[in-house]
């Protein structure tokens, strides 16, 4: 039985149809688990070390900020692991060169910022990476 001459292109269309969807889909991300972790979580902690490091190495404040108070911290799985943080900074009393001992600024030096950050994190090779920042005055 031979194939009708009409086949053989319908054939080609529908895999080139199939190969476009595929490679439109593995661009888009897929989350596989979306939920809220507990402050303590190991991996959260280290996160929150991180993140401290990082924003005070990039502020331009004379002074270091310190977290506060962790708001909600939420562990995304996809083709990473991306933990998406809302917390509370104080400004400390510790300048940049400064780091253990630091109590919070009070009076005129007081600042508190609401930070939201998204943290690619790799926990077994201690491998982080902000991919988003956003961070506001109170």
């Amino acid at each position: 039985m031979m194939a009708r001459p009409w086949q053989g292109p319908r054939l080609l269309l529908a895999i080139v149809g199939a190969l476009v969807a595929l490679s439109y889909q593995s661009k888009r991300k897929t989350f596989i688990l979306v939920y809220e972790v507990p402050v303590s979580d190991p991996v959260v902690v280290t996160t929150m070390d991180f993140l401290t490091t990082d924003f005070n190495k990039k502020n331009e404040d004379l002074y270091n900020f310190r977290i506060v108070r962790v708001l909600k911290a939420v562990k995304r799985l996809t083709d990473h692991l991306e933990y998406q943080v809302n917390l509370e900074m104080r400004r400390t009393t510790c300048l940049k060169s400064e780091l253990t001992n630091c109590s919070f600024q009070e009076g005129k030096l007081y600042k508190k910022i609401d930070c939201y950050f998204s943290v690619f994190v790799i926990p077994w090779f201690e491998k982080y990476k902000v991919l988003a920042q956003n961070c506001t005055n109170v």
